[in-house]
């Protein structure tokens, strides 16, 4: 008889068990990450010199890298033909260059991740911030921020792309040059880490997160020298607690902001629908939305551009109110259109605007509570409903103002315009473009079952298992006996079940058409397969699964350890992953009442309580001789 396997060592497994997976390999990541954070912030600086520079020369004709707005342009009528102008040369770019420059940056980096690998080809990091620069510069009604993340994530990717990295590496640094981008932006570090969790990780785990957090602090740090300190929008700070009217205001703001995020969505995406009935090549779609900009260019000349300077007297409450009815009418118009149209611009700026403008208008009927109070609570509100990341609607607003007194009201307002749009839209502005591709991206985030359920709770303990000192005539007798003809896997298993090695249906039926003669004498021990892949009664059903992916396998012996020893105590397969799966969708689904109180007249209160807790078997292994019968 063979030597049994030895078990690993009980600690040696519960140091596999660990709250995290991280590995040192964080570490040299996060290093790069760190160098993509700086490169990042000069990305960012780069591209609002390069908008500047594009501005200048559309609207004033002259060389100049300054940021400026073109509503204070003097070219009359003919401002009109700017937008065109600019939108025709993306529109040739993305033919003759890269499809990818069009939209607005976060669902083609999304693209990036999910269908490319993170790899992003290295023209699009010129493509990208350039057509960008023209489109905003010649007066379309976007942010920088989108180009600015698909940038960096371009310049991050190209550089883990030098180096021997898997996929999930690449993506990590992709995201950090991403959120680096942002965080040089608008001085929003933190804020530029939850969107890169919440919409381009798709994970929160340590190993992808350091690295993020990391590259988004050291572009903000870089930020101080190149661009300066925030907050990007100053403000005179709010009270600390509004009262019952004002948090009611709030669900006001919140519900109102939700509203408009899905009317803006599904304004945006219907813009898209016709221009692709449209009988021409979509290069010229551009040019077309641009007609749109430029005439409202013309109506309300804020809703050109950027609009940082517009958003900051928003954030104000002191203008007038044909300031805020012209960015709810004109700048939400034809940013629609314009975006909808295909050409290079972000979304974060328009939406700020917007929100603040919503905020403006409920100013009036809402409680006073402070200057610019109702702007800012609906700056947030409007990004946790447009973008479905409540968090980072939260987050940012109050680092765009360095006032935390509006915690709890951007609270109340963010999560209820995140209620109103995924109560009223299947997918946000962000991933119905991927949709429309093919793709279907879910955006819930929650632990797997396989986490939190373990081998002991779904393994099978009716096995019929083989003693090592029987012979493969014994075995066949089980077999055709026909009491376990479901079982695959025969564990082979020595004194006090202990596992010895494990052999196939299919490889017993095959040994005894090949060794008939001497069945009688061939011990089951000896052609067993020795130290089987096995799965360990204590641990969580995703290792389980992993190790039946890696080594290619459905059915392993679950084994309990005593000492150096292994203990057969069950069987576990692919069934039992799917049943665990079933069990774990049925307590989602299944309502049922626990506590029943009821009240008898003259006899007191009875209660009953159940428990929902999962039972577990209590069935022993059963050797051949007991299946046999």
């Amino acid at each position: 008889m063979p030597e049994p396997r030895r078990a690993k060592p009980q600690h040696s497994i519960l140091d596999e068990l660990g709250d995290f997976t991280t590995t040192f390999q964080v570490i040299p990541i996060a290093l790069m990450a760190i160098a993509i954070g700086a490169l990042g912030a000069f990305v960012a600086w780069f591209l609002l010199r390069l908008i500047g520079l594009f501005t200048n020369a559309f609207y004033y004709q002259r060389i100049s890298t300054a940021f400026v707005s073109p509503a204070n342009n003097h070219m009359g009528i003919y401002a009109v033909l700017v937008p065109v102008a600019g939108s025709l040369i993306v529109g040739l770019m993305a033919r003759y260059g890269s499809e990818k420059i069009r939209g607005h940056g976060i669902p083609e980096a999304i693209e990036s991740i999910l269908m490319d690998g993170s790899r992003v080809k290295p023209r699009l990091a010129i493509l990208k911030p350039l057509s960008a620069a023209i489109s905003i510069g010649s007066g379309g009604p976007f942010g920088a921020e989108g180009p600015i993340i698909m940038t960096g994530g371009a310049f991050g990717s190209m550089i883990a792309q030098f180096f021997h990295l898997t996929s999930m590496e690449r993506r990590t640094l992709l995201v950090a040059g991403a959120a680096a981008g942002m965080s040089a932006t608008f001085a929003a570090p933190l804020a530029s880490v939850l969107i890169a969790v919440e919409l381009l990780l798709f994970e929160w785990k340590p190993r992808s997160a350091i690295p993020v957090a990391l590259a988004s602090a050291t572009a903000c740090a870089v930020r101080r020298y190149i661009l300066g300190l925030g907050p990007l929008f100053p403000v005179a700070h709010q009270p600390v607690f509004i009262g019952p009217k004002g948090l009611a205001g709030c669900v006001v703001a919140g519900i109102a902001a939700g509203a408009l995020s899905a009317l803006l969505t599904l304004g945006v995406y219907a813009a898209e629908d016709l221009f692709k009935k449209l009988p021409i090549h979509w290069m010229w779609w551009p040019a077309i939305g641009g007609v749109f900009v430029g005439l409202g260019g013309l109506i309300f000349p804020q809703a050109l551009g950027v609009g940082y300077d517009t958003i900051a007297k928003l954030l104000s409450g002191n203008v007038p109110l044909y300031i805020f009815a012209g960015v709810l009418l004109v700048k939400s118009l034809i940013w629609m259109i314009s975006l909808g149209s295909g050409t290079s611009g972000g979304v974060l700026a328009p939406l700020l605007m917007m929100g603040a403008a919503l905020g403006g208008v409920e100013s009036i009927f809402l409680p006073h509570c402070g200057p610019g109070f109702w702007p800012l609570v609906s700056m947030g509100a409007i990004l946790g409903g447009t973008m479905r990341s409540p968090f980072t609607g939260i987050v940012f607003a109050i680092e765009l103002t360095h006032d935390v007194n509006l915690l709890l009201p951007l609270l109340v307002a963010c999560f209820l315009a995140h209620t109103f749009t995924v109560l009223a839209l299947k997918r946000s502005i962000l991933t119905e473009k991927i949709a429309r591709r093919g793709y279907h991206l879910s955006r819930e985030y929650a632990l797997d079952p396989l986490e939190i359920l373990f081998a002991r709770e779904v393994m099978r303990t009716d096995v019929a298992a083989l003693p090592g000192a029987e012979t493969l005539e014994d075995a066949e007798k089980m077999l055709r006996a026909g009491r376990v003809d479901r079982q695959l896997l025969f564990p082979v298993v020595g004194e006090d079940h202990e596992l010895l090695g494990v052999v196939t249906r299919k490889g017993l039926l095959k040994l005894f058409a090949q060794r008939r003669d001497d069945a009688a004498s061939v011990r089951l021990s000896e052609i067993a397969l020795p130290q089987p892949v096995v799965a360990f009664a204590g641990e969580p059903l995703r290792m389980v699964v992993q190790r039946m992916a890696e080594k290619g396998v459905t059915r392993l012996p679950v084994v309990d350890l005593q000492g150096e020893q292994q203990r057969l105590v069950g069987l576990i397969s692919l069934d039992d992953l799917l049943h665990a799966r079933a069990q774990n969708l049925a307590e989602e689904r299944t309502r049922e009442r626990v506590l029943h109180i009821r009240l008898p007249f003259g006899r007191g209160a009875r209660v009953k309580a159940g428990s929902g807790d999962r039972g577990t078997k209590n069935e022993s292994v059963a050797s051949a001789n007991d299946a046999a019968g």
